[in-house]
């Protein structure tokens, strides 16, 4: 049996949301500096180009990649031979506050979601899973509500076709427009209950990008990218930069599917305990 002290789980969340706000993920960089390679929009390789440019700026001045430092999301998988001393959660929002109190990141977040009024960046949107071992690992996702507010949830009919679904995912994304800030990278659940659908498609944005794991992925974001929203929405090819398909076992009589989007400033950070 492995003990972790809580305070060390807030001293790494502590540092996981400077260097998730501070610092856009490489694999993110690299598919943004590839789509400018790609782009034939003049427009758009100009739009890519600032893209670039503010991730640049922000890693060497360590200053936010968005005004919009998000709605902090801690992600914990939790090997079963760990016993932690401490609160869990009192360590969780702590680390939380801590972190973007140290890097002067904008505290978005109110407490009352009807009455609105006074701020505070806790409790934290916490998920927790145990898993096998005894380590920790911790993610950190800042989700922007520019993008976070174009999710769609749709609980289809066990019969309903493939292309139902591949449509709904492309009209989620038309439905986004430029409103997100594209290019996206877009997240889909499919199966479990409905909260879990959108669980999925969540965690489908902590996926590194790179090449498509499946068919269907390839073909959403061939078509994605045909729909010339383009970067910002100022048309060009690059509306999308990655499609994440996520699955897990659902009841006979149902078929969720969730949908994602992350701006172009997908933000996570991870480190293992």
């Amino acid at each position: 049996m492995k003990v972790i002290p809580a305070l060390k789980i807030t001293k790494v969340i502590t540092d996981l949301c400077v260097q998730a706000n501070l610092f856009l993920r490489k694999d993110v960089l690299a598919a943004i500096q590839k789509a400018y390679r790609l782009e034939k929009s003049q427009r758009a390789k100009r739009i890519l180009a600032a893209v670039i440019e503010n991730a640049r700026v922000a890693k060497k001045e360590k200053l936010a990649i968005c005004q919009d430092t998000g709605m902090p999301i801690v992600f914990l998988e939790i090997g079963q031979d760990v016993r932690i001393t401490g609160s869990l959660k009192d360590a969780v929002n702590r680390g939380v506050e801590l972190g973007y109190k140290k890097a002067s990141l904008r505290n978005s977040i109110i407490r009352e979601p009807l009455a609105r009024g006074k701020s505070g960046l806790s409790p934290a949107v916490t998920h927790i899973d145990i898993v096998k071992g005894n380590k920790i690992k911790i993610t950190v996702l800042p989700k922007g509500f520019g993008c976070e507010n174009k999710s769609q949830l749709k609980m289809f009919n066990p019969t309903a076709k493939l292309e139902e679904i591949k449509k709904f995912i492309i009209d989620a994304v038309k439905a986004a427009g430029p409103d997100a800030c594209p290019p996206y990278v877009v997240g889909v659940g499919i199966g479990g209950t409905a909260d879990y659908a959108c669980l999925l498609a969540k965690k489908a944005l902590l996926r590194k990008l790179g090449p498509a794991r499946s068919g269907m992925e390839r073909e959403l974001l061939r078509r994605i990218n045909a729909l010339n929203i383009g970067p910002m929405g100022l048309g060009g090819k690059a509306t999308c930069i990655g499609v994440h398909i996520e699955t897990f076992p659902t009841h006979i009589a149902g078929l969720p599917v969730a949908v994602n989007i992350s701006c172009h400033a997908l933000r996570s950070a991870t480190a293992i305990i």
